[in-house]
């Protein structure tokens, strides 16, 4: 956590400025998704440099060339989105959970990046933000989901994933990204006062198609993903 709060207090005249342009770009329409994304991982590189955080990519090649496709990967910490966002160069974005998306820094950057927000409270809003993502994924949008549902205490581990986080993909008929965090807990969720270098990694496997998955159920689905994640983690921090 103090690795956080040094990263914030040393980012604070940059932090200003971004509100500022986060601000400047919300009233001006014509700017491109690619241009605000670009903001946004000039955010992340600044805040990197600043908490002395690596973070090394794997499997890029994996991603699909064309179209819109959502990404489940574990979820370690407050870094996990930041990492996820520096390694993939295509405009991507996120489904978060509404009381965590009004965090200073947080809130500026889903509004950059045009997030979505879950109330978890109300299963009607629940359902509203899965189509919404659905129908943007099937126009073309790229976004994360940490199908966990939280990070407490995680580390290389992983928990059972919900199955209705996958029903965005079911809908919208895209592939399936599995994504593996590695170490992404020792950037902001471990305590202490160190700002020795930590270095993190994301490894992007072989996405599953609609084609793969259009027989199953999201349970199914949730379980099939999981265990490629947690079989790939195992192997990695073996």
């Amino acid at each position: 956590m103090f690795r956080m709060f040094y990263v914030i207090l040393i980012s604070t005249p940059f932090v200003l400025y971004y509100a500022w342009r986060v601000y400047s770009l919300e009233r001006k329409t014509h700017y491109s998704e690619s241009e605000r994304y670009k903001v946004a991982r000039h955010m992340v590189a600044i805040m990197k440099v600043n908490g002395f955080i690596q973070t090394k990519v794997f499997g890029t090649e994996n991603l699909p060339e064309e179209g819109g496709y959502v990404m489940f990967a574990n979820h370690q910490g407050k870094y996990d989105t930041l990492g996820i966002i520096h390694v993939h160069e295509k405009p991507c974005t996120i489904l978060i959970d509404k009381k965590r998306s009004y965090l200073l820094f947080v809130n500026q950057f889903i509004r950059l990046l045009r997030g979505i927000r879950m109330d978890k409270s109300s299963p009607k809003e629940q359902v509203k933000a899965i189509l919404q993502v659905a129908q943007e994924v099937k126009a073309g949008r790229r976004y994360i989901v940490f199908p966990e549902g939280g990070y407490k205490n995680n580390k290389n581990q992983i928990q059972d994933f919900l199955p209705g986080a996958f029903k965005c993909a079911i809908k919208a008929q895209s592939p399936i990204v599995p994504v593996v965090l590695v170490d992404s807990y020792k950037v902001f969720n471990t305590p202490g006062f160190s700002l020795l270098p930590v270095t993190t990694q994301v490894h992007f496997l072989k996405p599953l198609l609609y084609e793969d998955y259009k027989d199953m159920n999201s349970q199914q689905i949730a379980t099939l993903v999981h265990d490629q994640i947690a079989d790939a983690l195992e192997k990695i921090c073996a």
